[in-house]
């Protein structure tokens, strides 16, 4: 008994010490999603623009990512110049403006150029929330049919783009060619 005791704090403490050194292989932006294989939630929100409501069927059809911003989130502004230069060549991106003053939103758009192909006002956050979205920016990749395949948290630079990303997206692309 008086053994036990004596090497208990010492498995205790071996034990600490693996859970934290594995730690230190996990990738930050790699948070799970239990959206992963299912249809992006239904809504049914005003754009941006104030033009219309959008709906999930405005974002079927052909893969997307679909990028969460705010003009409150400095990473945001980080990642914003790579967005509008993946929507030059050709990326659809679709933009969920999270839990943002729209007039802000508004003149941000206006000052840094507009890579949205649609953009969704979710001013309450409830969008954000069914999508179990952190923060921003955060981006989902979805195919033609509007199921989530992919989340990636954090900022999109072109390095992340062209290591990591754009082959989920060309992969997306690919299947749904006929």
């Amino acid at each position: 008994m008086k053994r036990l005791v004596m090497i208990l704090p010492l498995l205790v403490f071996l034990m600490v010490a693996v859970v934290l050194y594995r730690g230190l292989f996990l990738d930050p932006t790699e948070l799970p999603s239990a959206m992963i294989g299912k249809p992006f939630p239904a809504f049914s929100l005003p754009d941006v623009q104030g033009e219309r409501t959008l709906t999930q069927a405005d974002l079927e059809g052909r893969p997307a990512l679909v990028n969460v911003w705010g003009t409150w989130c400095v990473s945001c502004r980080v990642e914003h110049p790579v967005l509008n230069k993946l929507a030059e060549q050709g990326v659809l991106i679709y933009g969920v403006n999270y839990k943002d003053d729209n007039a802000a939103a508004l003149k941000w758009l206006a000052e840094f150029h507009n890579p949205y192909t649609l953009d969704v006002r979710d001013e309450q956050g409830t969008l954000g929330l069914d999508l179990g979205v952190y923060g921003a920016p955060e981006t989902f990749f979805i195919d033609a049919k509007g199921v989530i395949r992919h989340k990636y948290v954090g900022v999109i630079d072109e390095t992340v783009w062209r290591e990591q990303l754009a082959p989920i997206y060309q992969g997306l692309v690919d299947e749904a060619r006929p």
